[in-house]
């Protein structure tokens, strides 16, 4: 078994919903992110690559028929160069980076791209297929954006709760408040703005050709507290949780470079990170926001290392309330997460995050010349993932 590491990363800008990125399509944004983060290690020949994974939630549209393998063709890499698509719903691209790890470990594979793509915007209305031709009452159509769909009756009532509502359960479990949730997001949007300023994001981010849009659509740098506080609660009407202090629905794409320590002399490039450790963990489907605790608790235990250890998270913030839970329940100083601002301010298309989180995570260590971090996400119907990653620059430099 050899090590896998992170040679390179790159994403798009992330659109609102209906936003800059609403007339591109999702094959297209991918098939951007691709080209994108091979042009940051450009002595690699693509006919090297060994696979191309790519991480989807609402895979009923555009994106269908396998995204990653017509990302891979609209990119005019190779057409030997296979491509798989991966969904496990938010956590789809650090699930895809996951198994890429694992494919460059066993030596299956020297060199695989991850990533991931959502277009919420572009995600699809759908009707259940009838079972016999003709039926004679009506059918509703279901948007594919985000949630519960087509739900099968077997399941319990309390496990097909929104997304919100559980959320709301977590306030009520942990008693957090709304006025901590609305703090925990003007931070997001202060620190994803002030990040874009000193230039944090240049070389993550690349163009969407065609559009103009320079950074991340939905960062608010006037924010504020006292402003959050003026928005009624979006799922219960004494409720806590808001569109203010919940990450928003965005179109967006990310990709990776993942190789082994010897693909260093065909990638052209030193790696940026060793992934040290992978966590996955699920519980009921109602707590999915709290799941994130032990994936990188077991992440940290087979990385072999401690959270003392550790001096950057990313988690995404799927909503402040879960985001504040899980930092609690890990007893960590909250100055170390999400230091370039989160999901809140940035965005959240769900198969792009786990992309986005493990590779600013990557820049971050570097940055701040730190060794050891963790990336993190909750994944809806009670899931989460983890991955540690610790930093090799500092072993290069000394």
């Amino acid at each position: 078994m050899t090590s896998a590491f992170l040679y390179a990363a790159a994403r798009t800008p992330f659109g609102r919903f209906g936003g800059a990125l609403a007339g591109v399509r999702p094959d297209d944004l991918a098939a951007t992110a691709l080209n994108g983060v091979l042009a940051k290690v450009p002595e690699l020949d693509p006919a090297l690559i060994g696979d191309v994974l790519l991480g989807n939630a609402n895979g009923a549209g555009e994106d269908n028929r396998n995204v990653a393998r017509m990302a891979v063709l609209l990119a005019g890499l190779p057409v030997s160069l296979p491509g798989s698509t991966v969904n496990r719903l938010c956590g789809s691209s650090l699930d895809a980076a996951m198994t890429a790890s694992r494919i460059v470990e066993t030596g299956d594979a020297h060199v695989v791209l991850a990533g991931g793509v959502e277009s919420m915007t572009r995600a699809p209305w759908v009707l259940p297929k009838p079972s016999r031709a003709y039926p004679a009452g009506n059918v509703t159509a279901v948007s594919t954006t985000l949630g519960w769909r087509l739900i099968n009756e077997k399941m319990p009532a309390e496990w097909t709760a929104s997304l919100g509502e559980c959320n709301e359960q977590l306030a009520d479990r942990f008693q957090i408040s709304r006025e901590r949730q609305d703090a925990f997001a003007v931070r997001s949007h202060q620190l994803a703005d002030a990040a874009w300023a000193a230039g944090r994001y240049d070389d993550l981010v690349v163009a969407v050709p065609g559009v103009d849009l320079a950074c991340d659509e939905g960062i608010r740098p006037g924010s504020t507290v006292e402003r959050l506080a003026g928005l009624k609660p979006s799922f219960r009407p004494d409720g806590s949780i808001t569109a203010g202090n919940a990450s928003p629905l965005n179109d967006g794409a990310s990709a990776l470079v993942v190789g082994s320590e010897e693909a260093a002399s065909v990638i052209g490039t030193a790696p940026l990170a060793r992934i040290a450790g992978r966590g996955v963990h699920a519980l009921a489907p109602q707590d999915f926001g709290f799941a994130p605790v032990e994936a990188a608790n077991a992440a940290l235990a087979r990385a072999g290392i401690e959270w003392a250890d550790v001096e950057a998270v990313e988690l995404n913030e799927a909503f402040a309330v879960q985001s504040l839970a899980c930092v609690d329940a890990w007893k960590i100083d909250p100055g170390i997460v999400n230091t370039w601002g989160g999901a809140i301010a940035i965005g959240h298309p769900l198969g792009a995050s786990g992309g986005r989180i493990l590779g600013t995570l990557a820049h971050r260590l570097i940055t701040d010349r730190q060794r050891w971090g963790v990336a993190a996400i909750c994944i809806g119907v009670g899931q989460a993932l983890a991955v540690v990653i610790e930093n090799v620059t500092l072993g290069s430099e000394n």
